[in-house]
């Protein structure tokens, strides 16, 4: 490691401190290695040797405050909730409020095998039959989210239902707000204020109560390797090959509530792109062209299989959709403004003065009834 990197890791772990918290929990250990993994999302991995245990430790960036989008011990909370349903988790092991040993709140957990689709298609996707599947697996899994007892799982009081969704556009018209103090005066979006009348107008005032993972996509769940969630071999047509695509775990909880089941689907179909799209880019950078390969689910097969999976209807679409590209041009024109006051380094931020108002005209596209 570098100097620089050297002391970020220094800021994340002591490693003597967490030596003696993990004995203290899992007896001691005569091999005991911390690795950081560079790709974290909004938390910092840490990958952890103990003896043969592989381990995984969340814990928010130094410097940052616990809120929403770093609050670890809320993720490991809805995590250890889910350790016996058909929602595929990661085991947990520990998790604590002692900032004495790290420095921040932080749990641990066992660390899997398997692989997150970042991006393009990865060599276990082999044919037709395993895009069908893995489409198959992305909706099964979010309809077992929501389907989830949450109450029978103690998360009763992990959020507030009622009104999210109205929430929901609310705080992304104030993400806006504050974006726009600043880049506005590089370029204004006329479509965005088009778009935020029209969701504040038709925000829908029933849906179902259901845990929401909050940020359900292909990157934020992890495909199994050879064996599957058992272990077992795969053999198909007499010849041993890898696994066809089974989700082994949901990953990145930090988002999870009590909400609107809508709003996930919405988020997932938003990067999910189909052959009439105008563009097949989704979120706020990058193409997913290869998911228009012969074998992938359209966004209406995914609709109609999370109704089937789920029981619910999903009478707003268009709502929903729109809603999923407000957001993500949300989050886009708030990395602008943060480029345009020089306080990000990163070489998407500044492709955000024209992706943002191509996202708001996608979103008004969806509205019109054009995509």
């Amino acid at each position: 490691m570098s100097e620089e990197q050297t002391d970020y890791f220094d800021r994340l772990v002591d490693l003597d401190a967490l030596e003696a918290f993990l004995a203290d929990h899992l007896g001691p250990a005569d091999d005991f290695g911390v690795d950081r993994h560079p790709g974290g999302h909004s938390n910092e991995t840490l990958f952890v040797t103990w003896d043969d245990k592989d381990l995984v430790i969340r814990r928010p960036p130094p410097g940052e405050t616990a809120d929403t989008a770093h609050d670890v011990i809320r993720e490991y909370t809805v995590i250890d909730a889910l350790q016996d349903t058909e929602v595929p988790v990661p085991t947990t092991v520990v998790a604590t409020e002692d900032h004495d040993i790290i420095g921040s709140d932080f749990y641990v957990m066992e660390k899997l095998d398997g692989i997150v689709i970042r991006e393009g298609e990865p060599d276990q996707i082999e044919t037709p039959a395993d895009r069908t599947q893995l489409g198959a697996e992305m909706v099964d899994t979010l309809g077992a989210i929501h389907n989830v007892d949450y109450e029978a799982v103690g998360l009763e009081e992990f959020g507030r239902p009622d009104g999210f969704t109205q929430r929901q556009v609310d705080r992304w018209e104030q993400q806006y707000e504050w974006a726009f103090e600043v880049t506005t005066d590089a370029r204004e979006i006329p479509e965005v204020h088009e778009l935020t009348e029209w969701l504040q107008a038709n925000v829908p005032e029933e849906y179902p109560h259901t845990l929401v993972h909050g940020d359900y996509k292909l990157d934020n769940v992890m495909f199994g390797p050879a064996g599957g969630r058992d272990g077992s071999p795969n053999e198909r047509a007499g010849d041993a090959r890898e696994q066809p695509p089974e989700i082994v775990a949901v990953l990145d909880w930090e988002m999870s509530t009590i909400g609107d089941p809508f709003t996930d689907l919405g988020w997932l179909l938003s990067y999910w792109p189909d052959e009439d799209d105008a563009t097949t880019k989704v979120g706020t950078a990058g193409d997913a062209e290869y998911l228009l390969q012969d074998g992938y689910h359209t966004r209406s097969e995914l609709v109609e299989r999370y109704e089937d999976a789920t029981g619910y209807t999903f009478a707003n679409d268009r709502f929903y959709r729109a809603l999923a590209y407000y957001k993500l041009g949300g989050i886009g024109e708030m990395f602008f403004r943060r480029h345009l006051e020089g306080n990000a380094d990163d070489d998407r931020y500044p492709l955000m003065e024209e992706r943002v108002p191509e996202l708001a005209r996608q979103a008004l596209r969806i509205i019109a009834g054009e995509d």
